[in-house]
């Protein structure tokens, strides 16, 4: 297998699905944004990293991502159109915590 091929195409994959949920997915008083897109060596999994402010909506919307996976699914398989196509999963990401200042 050619090296790096998996980095090339999560690339591909964050690129491609971040314009599809801003295209077509729209949450009022949420922002969605990808943070990084993981492939497994044998392009048959990624994992799709999510932030949402405010965080407090993360579950309903990510909820709401889970319903439309396959639909997202077959749009980036008809944008890039390799085979095979990697399953993708989502998952959410933790808020950084803010350290508190102690003066």
């Amino acid at each position: 297998m050619r090296p790096f091929r998996n980095l090339k195409i999560a690339s591909v994959i964050e690129h491609e699905l971040g314009l599809i949920l801003a295209r077509d997915f729209v949450v009022p008083g949420a922002f969605i944004t990808i943070t990084s897109v993981e492939v497994t060596t044998d392009l048959l999994q990624a994992t799709v990293k999510l932030a949402i402010i405010p965080y407090v909506k993360g579950p309903d919307v990510y909820a709401a991502i889970e319903k439309r996976r396959s639909t997202f699914q077959h749009q980036l398989l008809k944008k890039m159109n390799i085979r095979p196509m990697p399953h993708i999963k989502f998952a959410l990401e933790e808020p950084e915590k803010i350290p508190e200042d102690s003066a």
